[in-house]
């Protein structure tokens, strides 16, 4: 009954900064969102992703994946090894961004894939699965 994901909604603490992140560095495009509730739209042309703003950085509670129920990590195909080594080195200019791990297998391989915590905090995994 379902088609694939039509979006994906991510509350954000650095909304501007968050979606400059996907923008400047991942090269994604933004799609529009709402003033009246703070949010930016933005898609890489096949995902949709909805940045909401959230309210006070004060009662703002980061996400603790071993103990809250919610979105563990997003994940991104990357097209190739050196596209997954160009983010990584990008990613390591960035003083806002968390690098998790840096690219290495995925268990046993073949997959190779790194984790980060964007300028928010939530976790995004990016993996290249080489061809069979």
């Amino acid at each position: 009954m379902t088609q694939g994901l039509n979006h994906l909604g991510l509350s954000v603490k650095h909304l501007e900064r968050t979606a400059e992140f996907f923008v400047h560095t991942l090269g994604w495009k933004k799609a529009g969102g709402y003033p009246d509730y703070p949010s930016i739209f933005i898609t890489d042309g096949k995902m949709f992703l909805t940045l909401w703003q959230t309210q006070s950085d004060a009662k703002t509670i980061d996400f603790d994946r071993k103990h809250n129920v919610g979105l563990h990590h997003l994940a991104f195909s990357v097209a190739s090894l050196n596209d997954l080594n160009a983010l990584h080195a990008s990613f390591q200019k960035l003083d806002d961004v968390e690098i998790e791990f840096a690219p290495q297998p995925n268990g046993g391989g073949p997959t190779i894939h790194m984790m980060i915590r964007e300028p928010s905090g939530n976790r995004l995994e990016f993996a290249f699965n080489p061809p069979k």
